[in-house]
């Protein structure tokens, strides 16, 4: 198996070393998993020259439910301090809750909009849901352990689901955008130019009968290529300036400048809802994989960021 990070440092002429015994800190640059960040980072002393791929804290962007949180607490700050008239800016994420903490907040918005669409995200997989006793597991109280210690239920988003997707040859896509941040005081970002996008292999369908569908409403490959009807060849992806091509000839320059303009937008404000709480370090950078909805008003919404895309 290739592992393309590699390849490219091998390339460079950079030489690889071991991160353990007499060459433990005898590197200039580590890129980590986030594993070995949370176990060993806090134990070591950097050099003024090491560099490494993630900051302490990322998780504060990029799991779901510390996603929700900061976002919800930069909306309250704005409207607060600006007003109601502002803190639409920041409400690039669909309507979230986090279970089980949330759960009567989530009850009385499910009730106010009756056979509403939503979307379950564990720590790992989909699924849809349209009726309340779908997720009834969560209400549960805490478990205990064999030492007789309560285990709180983990922590699960639900979100509403964008049922509105902007479709191409009928087919719900995601966007896959590439951003390096170098720093958070001051903040330092850099946006890829080209990313791309990943696209369901079915016709989309917002039916009751294919909710379980995941060839439908999941677009992630790791689904995808299970489809039967799985074009190996042509595979199931476009690279981003093919999107923005199709979205000029369909709906003209301005448009298309207007909603990757939106993007980096919502991308940036993003990264402020984190500003504060993430731990600065010289010695570290991080690039974020963003993954990108657009609804048939050609309006983005942010699904999640992965830190290691």
């Amino acid at each position: 198996m290739n592992n393309t990070i590699y390849d490219v440092m091998k390339d460079r002429g950079w030489k690889d070393v071991s991160t353990t015994g007499q060459y433990e800190t005898d590197w200039d640059f580590h890129w980590a998993d986030v594993f070995w960040v949370h176990e060993v980072f806090d134990t070591i002393h950097l050099l003024d020259h090491q560099r490494i791929n993630h900051f302490r804290n990322h998780y504060e962007l990029t799991r779901k439910d510390f996603l929700v949180k900061n976002v919800k607490r930069m909306v309250r700050y704005i409207e607060r301090e600006y007003g109601r008239q502002e803190d639409f800016r920041f409400e690039f994420i669909s309507t979230s809750f986090v279970l089980p903490q949330e759960h009567a907040m989530f009850q009385e918005e499910f009730k106010r909009n009756p056979g509403s669409l939503w979307i379950m995200k564990p720590g790992k997989g989909i699924f849809l849901i349209n009726k309340l006793n779908q997720i009834s597991q969560w209400r549960k109280d805490p478990k205990t352990n064999s030492a007789n210690e309560r285990i709180e239920p983990e922590a699960y988003i639900v979100q509403k689901y964008i049922d509105n997707p902007y479709l191409i040859g009928g087919r719900k896509f995601d966007l896959r955008i590439y951003v390096l941040v170098t720093s958070y005081s001051p903040l330092t970002v850099y946006i890829h130019r080209n990313g791309f996008c990943r696209f369901s292999n079915s016709t989309y369908s917002s039916d009751a009968k294919d909710l379980s569908n995941l060839y439908i409403h999941a677009t992630n490959v790791a689904v995808q290529k299970t489809a039967p009807n799985y074009d190996g060849e042509r595979g199931c992806k476009w690279l981003l300036r093919n999107l923005k091509m199709f979205i000029m000839t369909k709906h003209g320059e301005q448009e298309c400048k207007s909603l990757f303009g939106k993007i980096e937008a919502m991308i940036i404000r993003s990264l402020l809802c984190v500003q504060k709480v993430m731990i600065q370090d010289k010695h570290c950078f991080e690039l974020y994989g963003y993954d990108v909805l657009i609804d048939n008003t050609l309006n983005p919404w942010l699904l999640e960021v992965n830190a290691s895309p």
